[in-house]
């Protein structure tokens, strides 16, 4: 069996390639041990895990998680919240002896279309377990993806390669964060805010009134799909995250286009296929090549 874990905003999902999964909030990940792997299948039936972890912002290929500098990441520092939870499972998992690899963001480093990295940062990693699910479940080899919740997170894959992104601080706002527009940058620069705490309080439901506050993010999403479109226009449009039943309707009409619509579980779900293929000899996931040697049980 296969595990994947998605590093979510608000809580750690845990899945499996058969379909079980469970889910715990980033605070009680904290008191995590590898042990609660047993809530899918007893440990020793594990045969590869694939996990991300934060920005994934310092290595480019799919890795096995004991040779990964600072958890992969560049440093903790940066937008989003910093809880200790994700730490926790990541740690866990690398000490269990079972074989983990870790999924790394999209950002300057990475194989995708040059003109995207004008930002540093496109996508955190666990985005693509929205796409490779997303891919095996729509049997389609370009699409964009539009994860949409706390923030909204684009992406395109062209014929199986992701070819850039948007991340959340860049274009469209989620129900908390979202880009630093110019109001933002003043109190930044007076001292009134950290730009993490800017960035962590300018989504809609800061900004617009209730009645407002759907219908925003749907436009705004909808034109971070439109914009991708122009790369891939015969791409198909799925949609991820809490909010995603609630706006389907309306990005539909907004791009004149058919959405499909996933749930929560899709990055996890993803991840833990995602582990299925790259232990069964993948060279590379959606573009994203595989390091060797992989690890092995033990």
């Amino acid at each position: 069996m296969y595990i994947g874990i998605d590093h979510g905003t608000t809580s750690l999902r845990f899945a499996a390639d058969t379909g079980e999964y469970f889910k715990i909030t980033r605070e009680e990940a904290k008191e995590f041990t590898v042990q609660m792997l047993e809530r899918l299948c007893p440990l020793d039936e594990i045969e590869g895990i694939a996990l991300c972890y934060s920005m994934g912002d310092n290595f480019t290929k799919i890795t096995d998680v004991k040779k990964l500098k600072n958890r992969g990441v560049i440093n903790r520092d940066g937008a989003g919240q910093h809880i200790g939870g994700g730490t926790k499972v990541f740690d866990e998992i690398a000490a269990s002896g079972i074989p983990a690899v870790a999924f790394p963001g999209i950002h300057r480093g990475s194989d995708t279309d040059p003109r995207f990295k004008v930002y540093s940062h496109q996508t955190s990693p666990e985005k693509l377990g929205i796409a490779y699910f997303v891919k095996q479940k729509l049997n389609e080899d370009t699409f964009v993806v539009s994860d949409i919740s706390s923030n909204t997170v684009s992406l395109l894959v062209s014929k199986n390669k992701v070819i850039g992104a948007f991340d959340a601080c860049v274009f469209a706002p989620g129900t908390k964060h979202g880009a630093l527009d110019v109001d933002a940058i003043r109190k930044v620069d007076d001292g009134e805010l950290s730009a993490n705490d800017a960035f962590t309080t300018a989504g809609a439901s800061y900004h617009l009134e209730e009645q407002y506050q759907n219908p925003a993010i749907a436009l705004w999403a909808a034109m971070e799909c439109a914009s991708l479109l122009l790369l891939a226009p015969e791409a198909s449009i799925a949609l991820a995250g809490s909010l995603a039943p609630k706006l389907a309707e309306e990005i539909s009409a907004l791009l004149q286009k058919p959405v499909a619509v996933f749930d929560e579980w899709a990055a996890s779900l993803g991840m833990a296929l995602a582990a299925r293929d790259v232990f069964k000899g993948a060279k590379d996931i959606l573009g994203i090549g595989v390091a060797k040697p992989l690890p092995k049980r033990g």
